[in-house]
C-alpha cells in the first residue's frame, strides 16, 4: 500500500475500492478510488479523506511518509461521507491539525460528526501558505453540494478539485495516460451523467475560474489523475455543462407484449432513414445509469411504456423520476406506447416530457393492442419527422 508521488513533496494517499458496484444510484463495474493527497512543506498538509472503512488503507500510506501526528492541516474539499468518513478517526490520530474548510463545510462537518474541531473556515479566494507553497481556495458551491470548494497549488500547477474531472475507476494506475483515453472519457461521462448533470450552470461558472489559472495537473477525488488528456477533458466538461448535444437519438422503452418493442423499432427504423444515428435500451437489460451516459450526448430522447393499471409500467416510471433529478435541458423528446383499454401509459410519459421542458415537434404515439404494418408505417414516419428536427438541432 505505497503512496505516489504525483509532484515533488505531494502525495497520493488515498484508498482503493475494488468491491464497489452501486454508488449513488447508479452501476460502478469498475469500482472506485477514493482520493487524499498529503503535502510535505514547513506546515504538513492533507487534502481530503477517505470512505469510513479504508481509513486503514489511507493511514498505511501517510505513515509511509510522515507520522500523522505531524499533519498541521486537514482540507476539507467536500463533506460527503466518502471524504470526509474517515475524519473523526484521523482527528484523533492528528491532535494539532486544523480543519480548513468552507463557511458550509464546517457546518455539515459539525451536523455530520457532532464534533467542534479547531476550525478554519475560509471564503472563496483566501490563500493559506504552508511554507514554500500557498494553497488558494475557490468556492465552487453546488458543484455538486453547497459546501464544495476547490484547492489550487500554483506553484505545483496543480488543481484538487474534489468531485469534479472525477471517475469511478478502481486501478492501481494512478494517471490518465496509464488507462487511456477512451476508458477515462467514458467514465468521467457516466460520473458526470449521473452526478453532476443538474449544476450545468455551476460547472461553467466553477471552468471560468479554472480557465484562469496555471494548471498542468487536475487531482480528482476519484479515479485516476489529468495529466496528459486535460486538452481533451477540459472542453468536454465545457460542452456537457452546456448541456451542448449531438444530432443522434437515444431510444428508451420496456415493454409487456412486444407492442411497445415494435413501436420502438419502426421510429428507429425512421430515424435512421432520416440519416440519424440511433441507441436503443431495452429497461429490463439496460440499468438507468448506464442509459444516462447514452443520454448525456443525445439530442433527441423517445420514451416508451406500455400502460398497466392505468399508468406506465414501473420500470419507465423510475427511469421518468431519475432523469428528471438530473434535468437534461435543450433535448427533443418524443413518448410512445401501446395501451388495451386505458391508454395513460403514453399519456403519462408524455407530460413527464413536458415538464421536463423539452421541445416535442412530433405528438406521441399510442397504439391499442398489437400495432399492424399501416401503424408502425406511421410511427415510422414519425421517426423520420423526428429525426428531421433533431438534424436542425
Amino acid at each position: 500500500m505505497k503512496p505516489v508521488e504525483i509532484k515533488p513533496g505531494v502525495y497520493w494517499v488515498g484508498a482503493i475500492d475494488w468491491n464497489l458496484r452501486y454508488f449513488h444510484g447508479y452501476l460502478t463495474p469498475r469500482g472506485t478510488s477514493y482520493n487524499a493527497y498529503l503535502i510535505m512543506d514547513d506546515k504538513i498538509t492533507l487534502v481530503d479523506n477517505v470512505k469510513h472503512h479504508l481509513c486503514d488503507e489511507m493511514l498505511s500510506r501517510i505513515k509511509q511518509v510522515v507520522d500523522p501526528a505531524q499533519i498541521d492541516y486537514m482540507i476539507v474539499n467536500h463533506v460527503e461521507l466518502d471524504h470526509s468518513g474517515s475524519l473523526p478517526k484521523m482527528m484523533e490520530l492528528m491532535p494539532k491539525a486544523k480543519v480548513v474548510t468552507s463557511p458550509q463545510g464546517k457546518k455539515g462537518l459539525i451536523r455530520y460528526f457532532k464534533k467542534e474541531w479547531d476550525f478554519m473556515v475560509v471564503n472563496s479566494g483566501e490563500d493559506l501558505n504552508i511554507g514554500s507553497r500557498t494553497l488558494k481556495f475557490v468556492h465552487v458551491p453546488m458543484v455538486h453540494w453547497p459546501d464544495s470548494m476547490v484547492t489550487y497549488i500554483p506553484d505545483d500547477k496543480l488543481l484538487l478539485p474534489n468531485d469534479a474531472f472525477g471517475q469511478h475507476i478502481g486501478s492501481a494506475e494512478r494517471f490518465d495516460d496509464q488507462i487511456g483515453w477512451d476508458i477515462i472519457h467514458e467514465e468521467a461521462c457516466t460520473y458526470y451523467a449521473n452526478i453532476v448533470l443538474p449544476y450545468g450552470d455551476n460547472v461553467l461558472k466553477a471552468l471560468d475560474v479554472v480557465g484562469q489559472l496555471d494548471i498542468d495537473m487536475v487531482a480528482p477525488s476519484h479515479g485516476v489523475i489529468w495529466r496528459t488528456y486535460l486538452d481533451k477533458i477540459i472542453p468536454v466538461y465545457r460542452r456537457w455543462a452546456g448541456n451542448e448535444t449531438d444530432p443522434k437519438a437515444l431510444i428508451v422503452y420496456d415493454t409487456m407484449w412486444d407492442s411497445t418493442r415494435r413501436i420502438a423499432l419502426a421510429l428507429q427504423d425512421g430515424l435512421e432513414e432520416a440519416g440519424v444515428p440511433v441507441t436503443v435500451r431495452f429497461l429490463q437489460t439496460s440499468h438507468i445509469s448506464e442509459i444516462m451516459t447514452d443520454l448525456l450526448t443525445a439530442r433527441g430522447i423517445l420514451i416508451g411504456s406500455p400502460t398497466i393499471n392505468n399508468g406506465m409500467l414501473p420500470s419507465v416510471s423510475s427511469f421518468l423520476t431519475y432523469i428528471k433529478g438530473l434535468r437534461p435541458k435543450k433535448r427533443i423528446g418524443l413518448a410512445f406506447g401501446s395501451y388495451g383499454w386505458g391508454g395513460q401509459g403514453a399519456k403519462e410519459v408524455a407530460a413527464a416530457i413536458k415538464t421536463m421542458g423539452w421541445e416535442t415537434p412530433v405528438d406521441f404515439i399510442n397504439m391499442q393492442y398489437l400495432p399492424d404494418e399501416q401503424e408502425l408505417g406511421t410511427a415510422k414516419e414519425a421517426g423520420i419527422k423526428l429525426g428531421e428536427a433533431i438534424k436542425a438541432g
